[in-house]
């Protein structure tokens, strides 16, 4: 089986080297030479663990390509997939389409033999159906089945969701295009991975309402944290409490300084659209997305709180700035809002992230990069985790607090325990916990 994937983002350079590790033979076409060079190089152009090693070994297999020439990648292929981008669009919240389109438009020409076209891209309700018309318009010849294929994979963690996913989602309406899914497919199958076949419609809405789901329980957890504080309970043994109901399960209960990423604040943005061009509001899922902002811009508050009341002309080291740890994805990350609103009050911002450096330099003007967490926090009035990286959880608070000139711990992410900050001589504020000082 051969396989053209259009687009070497996240999605589809781990889907083409998830792919290739099938045994397929996999060419990723993508028209940005800065990316092609390096991942010719065996290098990939965005964090992800264990991806630069499957890319290498494909590579040297042979089974894993790289070009910007799309004729002859769709001419072969059996298997076409839009992997291209579908960022907010700018005014009325939707999915931008363009680069779909772009690339209905160039592949039409190629199609060679029966070929089924495939979205990765998460897209709205009925572009599948417009791509097939556009498809006919430009190649009336062509012999083809278009599907939606909706990715689950989540950033820091992709490849083991490839591989071992909870289900593999395939909306068509074509018996041809149904075997040749299912035999891409079928090393997923023989190890017992559900791959479950729907109508295109219901895939591409699946997509949509499993993230809105996700980005609901988050915003949840936070309004109930809020609640935690004011009354005296703790957010995690109750998120406990409640995720141990295999109704309700554990996943996305942990309160945060609200949730972003390349996935949930467009595409919460997207289904809210099309569900009121389809005159049925999803009111309850709009307010997702404005507990959400709300969340953010609260957060700055709750550290300029915790200084007492300004952070005008002190020092405040931060930790993590990535969205999720085990990335360098900055896309809506919460220290987009929360690092340039601490700036506008006075404060000066350092600054330590794993991998999120190259990313966020540009994103955050006047931070200062530091070069590990103890270094950030040297001479700091506060201290602010925003990002939960597991290094952070080994950090000894002791040698934390004696770098510092102020004893404040703001952890946004519930990393540490209020006693080992306590412990340590820090006044500990925490999310849905009690604030925690040495008396």
């Amino acid at each position: 089986m051969k396989i053209c994937m259009i687009g070497a983002g996240y999605v589809g350079l781990v889907s083409a080297a998830c792919f290739s590790e099938f045994g397929w033979e996999v060419t990723c076409v993508d028209k940005d030479k800065n990316r092609l060079a390096m991942m010719k190089a065996g290098k990939s152009p965005i964090y992800e663990p264990g991806l630069d090693d499957l890319i290498s070994r494909n590579m040297k297999a042979g089974r894993l390509l790289f070009s910007d020439e799309l004729g002859p990648a769709v001419s072969q292929a059996d298997v076409v997939f839009l992997a291209v981008g579908t960022p907010m669009r700018r005014g009325d919240g939707h999915a931008d389409l363009s680069y779909v389109y772009q690339a209905v438009e160039e592949l039409a020409p190629h199609l060679n033999g029966f070929t089924v076209i495939t979205t990765k891209s998460t897209v709205p309700v009925g572009t599948s159906r417009e791509i097939e018309r556009r498809l006919r318009d430009k190649n009336p010849k062509a012999d083809f089945g278009v599907c939606s294929n909706p990715e689950f994979l989540r950033e820091g963690s992709a490849i083991g969701d490839f591989s071992h996913p909870d289900r593999v989602l395939v909306g068509l309406d074509d018996e041809r295009a149904r075997e040749v899914m299912a035999r891409l497919y079928q090393p997923l199958s023989l190890r017992n991975a559900p791959v479950i076949f729907v109508s295109r419609e219901s895939a591409e809405l699946a997509k949509y309402a499993a993230n809105a789901f996700l980005a609901l329980k988050i915003s949840f957890i936070n309004e109930i944290s809020d609640l935690c504080e004011h009354v005296g309970a703790d957010v995690q043994e109750v998120a406990n409490a409640i995720g141990k109901d295999r109704r309700i399960g554990d996943k996305f209960l942990h309160p945060g300084p609200g949730y972003g990423g390349s996935c949930f604040p467009k595409d919460v943005s997207a289904i809210v659209r099309t569900a009121r061009e389809a005159k049925s509001p999803l009111s309850l899922i709009e307010q997702v997305s404005t507990v959400n902002d709300e969340r953010k811009l609260a957060m700055s508050g709750r550290i300029e709180a915790a200084c007492g009341g300004s952070v005008r002309g002190k020092k405040i080291a931060i930790l993590g700035v990535t969205f999720k740890p085990n990335t360098d994805d900055m896309r809506d990350a919460p220290s987009l809002v929360i690092v340039p609103m601490l700036q506008e009050r006075g404060a000066s911002v350092r600054v330590y992230d794993p991998e999120g450096r190259k990313q966020a330099e540009p994103m955050l003007p006047g931070v200062l990069w530091c070069e590990g967490s103890l270094a950030a926090c040297e001479g700091a009035d506060a201290l602010v985790v925003l990002t939960e990286w597991n290094e952070f959880r080994a950090l000894n608070l002791s040698a934390v607090r004696e770098r510092m000139t102020g004893n404040i711990l703001v952890d946004l992410r519930n990393v540490f325990t209020p006693n080992a900050a306590l412990e340590a001589g820090f006044y500990y504020v925490g999310v849905g916990k009690p604030v925690v000082a040495r008396s």
